[in-house]
Parts: C-alpha cells; structure tokens; sequence
C-alpha cells in the first residue's frame, strides 16, 4: 500500500505543499477554510505524517524516556499515567521502560533510549550505585531528572518528597496512638529515598526515647512475598509489634495480608500506615493511612521541568531541586494501641 504524502493532500485540496505543512505545524495565519479543506483532504486520504522524516529535517523528535522502576507498583502506574497524558497535551511521545529495580536493566534503558534519540529521560528508583552515569548524562548537557528519587550531589536534578519528615510524620502519628513498638518495612538502601525513610524513622524513635530494635526492620529487595513473609513471622512472636510502618502502600498491602492470615484485627491488634498514597488506599474496603507523596504534582512537575531543560539547553546552568512536603493521611488502619500482657 503506498504511503499518502504532503504531496497528494495538497493535490487533492489544490494548495501548496507548503500550505500543507503549514496546516499541520498549526501555523496561526492559515484562512479558516483552508485549514478545513486541508484537513477533510487529510481525513479522507487517511494521511499521517513522516515523524522520521520531519525529526530529520527539525532535529527534534519531540520524545522522552521514561524509566519505571516496577509497572506493577501502582505508584508508578498512576504517576506514569499523569505524565503521559500531560506529555501527550504538549505534543511529546514518551517511551516507557520497565526496569524491575535492577541495575543493570537501568543501564539499558539508558542506552535504548539515547539510541532511539529522546531529548530527555525521566528516571525513577535510580541507585546510588549509578551516581556517576548520571552525573555523566548531566555534564554532557543531557537533559534527565529524577523523580521519587535522588542522588546526593549538586550536578543532578531531581523532585522527590522530603522523605525523612515522611517517615517521622508516621512515626509520631502512632507514638500518639500510644504504640510503644513500632516496625519498619523498607527497601534496599542503596535507593536514598528508602534510606532516608529508614533514617527518619530511627531518629523519631531516638529523639521520643525509644531504643532502636534492628530485628523490627526489612531491608531487603522489593518482593511482595519476601515481606509477607517476614511480616507473618514477626507477628507470629510473643513480644510482636503493635505497629508497622511500610515503605510504599504496595509493601503496607503484604502486610495487610500477612496480619489477615494470622487472624489479626486491623487497628485493634495491628495499626499500618503506608508510603504513596496511591488511588486504592483511600478505597473505603482498605482505608489505608498513608503519607501521601502529592503524586500528581510531583509527576506533573517532573514532566514541565524536564521539558523546560529540554527546550532551554543554552540557557539553563543551576540544577533542578525540589523537595515536596508529606503529608499524613489518617484512614481506617491505625488506631490506639492494643493493651499487651
């Protein structure tokens, strides 16, 4: 099937290829009816332009990467949403990447994505472990942000929520409540923002005169069964915490699960309080108290920062910085703390 062409609408609508392009670079000063007649021609016809052809002429290709760390975290899914549909109104293609949080996946989207000539990427779940490769991407005057995440250093640009007032938040929520022992499931701390909720909630505890416990906290891989697992067995125990606190709502989920399984009676027996604030904690059945991440704004912000490095290459020189404010969110799973014998 041959390919329409600039060439055949303007044939057909009796105008000039250039009028054409015109009308398809949304061009101000086209006559109404010309604009119609182009575009009922480009309609019939069944046209669609040559995106190759035109970044080759533009340079441009008016595309982004975007880097996940795991799609089914529904974290990711809603902000990745928010910044496609956004990115879509400012007539930019964004190509997504699944990473799984491994290291070397990142590597490679990295790479597929320069490859594929996107003029920006936008990362999540980066680990201090590729501190210089961003760094590098940075200096070279590529255009990359992270978000929901960051890397301690000047070069590198970022919006992610102050995660250590997150943590505390939590923290001083359930001291109120009365919960004397409070557990901790976080994630590898290679990734800062989890390091830096770990470190918000040991310095909570410290600061309100509680000893720290190590074997109350997870600090292992990302895995729904790893934590249900270790969640199951630690309130199997005698002395068991009457709180814990989960680096994300997806981890506060296995926990939920976990509690489920024991026959244990959310808050009566266990209060939980999550991370994100993602659509399905607020889900009348669950009513997950969370620390919400404003997951909206910072995605949004993500995005037009991203492009506005993009679109002022010789012009933008100070990095991009921000730190959100949490917020606690008081639903249906925490309450006083149980009397324990």
């Amino acid at each position: 099937m041959k390919r329409v062409t600039t060439e055949d609408v303007a044939k057909i609508a009796g105008v000039s290829q250039s009028t054409v392009s015109r009308v398809l670079n949304d061009y101000p000063y086209i006559k109404k009816n010309t604009r119609d007649k182009v575009l009922a021609v480009i309609n019939e016809l069944g046209f669609t332009r040559d995106e190759i052809a035109r970044s080759l002429v533009e340079k441009r290709t008016k595309s982004i990467g975007l880097i996940l760390g795991s799609i089914s975290n529904p974290f990711f899914a809603e902000t990745a949403e928010v910044i496609i549909e956004r990115a879509q109104e400012l007539k930019y293609d964004v190509i997504v990447y699944n990473t799984g949080h491994k290291d070397e996946n990142l590597e490679q989207a990295i790479n597929l994505l320069i490859g594929k000539r996107v003029e920006g990427i936008i990362l999540t779940s980066v680990s201090k472990n590729y501190t210089d490769k961003i760094k590098k991407l940075h200096d070279n005057g590529f255009p990359v942000l992270l978000y929901n995440s960051f890397l301690d250093i000047k070069d590198v640009n970022f919006i992610v929520m102050d995660n250590n007032k997150g943590a505390r938040l939590a923290v001083q929520h359930l001291i109120k409540l009365g919960h004397k022992k409070i557990a901790k499931i976080s994630g590898p701390s290679k990734y800062l923002a989890t390091y830096e909720r770990t470190v918000g909630y040991k310095e909570e505890l410290m600061e309100n005169g509680y000893e720290i416990d190590d074997g109350l906290i997870f600090n292992s891989e990302f895995s729904y069964d790893k934590i249900y697992s270790f969640t199951k067995k630690l309130l199997k125990k005698k002395d068991r915490p009457t709180a814990i606190i989960a680096a994300s709502d997806q981890m506060a989920l296995a926990v939920l699960d976990a509690a489920s399984s024991l026959k244990l009676k959310i808050p009566d027996d266990l209060s939980v309080v999550g991370f994100d604030n993602i659509r399905l904690s607020a889900n009348e059945f669950i009513g997950l108290t969370t620390i919400s991440q404003q997951m909206d704004q910072m995605s949004l912000t993500a995005l037009e920062k991203l492009i506005y490095l993009i679109e002022n290459k010789e012009t933008s020189s100070s990095s991009i910085q921000i730190f959100l404010k949490p917020e606690l969110m008081v639903r249906k799973t925490t309450g006083p703390a149980p009397i324990q014998d």
